[in-house]
């Protein structure tokens, strides 16, 4: 019941992100005389979307990995990968996120103040290291079980 419960919050957090994805770009404030298509051309937006790829593939993992805990193959190869691909994801968004606000420090008008944005960039980007440390950490000690996992079935 519980896996259940987490694999239906994985599903909600993608459906709430994506709807953010489509609806901020339309009520940020360049976009008030622009049309739909100069809209979503914004290169800072195309970034978004590409670097968004990371955490959607990192949720289909997360989600791939409660099955396999649902399936009682936890201890197997497969829940590994998907540990390794959320872990990499993780660093993907990391690095992605640092880019962005380093570009927008360097390039903001000096007009605006991006304050707001590097103080949400730099907790996204601590959320994401912190995401991929611990995944770093499950992934290894659910190689090591993997790995002993034989030793055990020959002993039983």
């Amino acid at each position: 019941m519980n896996n259940l419960f987490l694999r239906i919050v994985i599903v909600l957090i993608g459906i709430v992100a994506l709807a953010i994805m489509i609806r901020f770009p339309l009520t940020e404030g360049r976009a008030v005389n622009l049309d739909l298509f100069s809209i979503y051309a914004d290169p800072f937006i195309i970034y978004g979307y590409a670097v968004s790829i990371a955490f959607f593939v990192a949720l289909y993992q997360a989600f791939k990995l409660l099955g396999y805990i649902g399936q009682n193959k936890v201890f197997s190869l497969s829940s590994v990968r998907a540990l390794r691909t959320i872990k990499y994801c993780a660093i993907i968004l990391s690095a992605s996120i640092v880019m962005a606000v380093l570009f927008i420090m360097k390039s903001h008008n000096t007009d605006d103040n991006p304050a707001g944005f590097i103080a949400i960039g730099i907790l996204t980007t601590f959320i994401s290291i912190v995401i991929a440390t611990a995944t770093d950490v499950f992934e290894k000690l659910l190689q090591t079980a993997v790995e002993m996992k034989p030793e055990n079935d020959l002993a039983v």
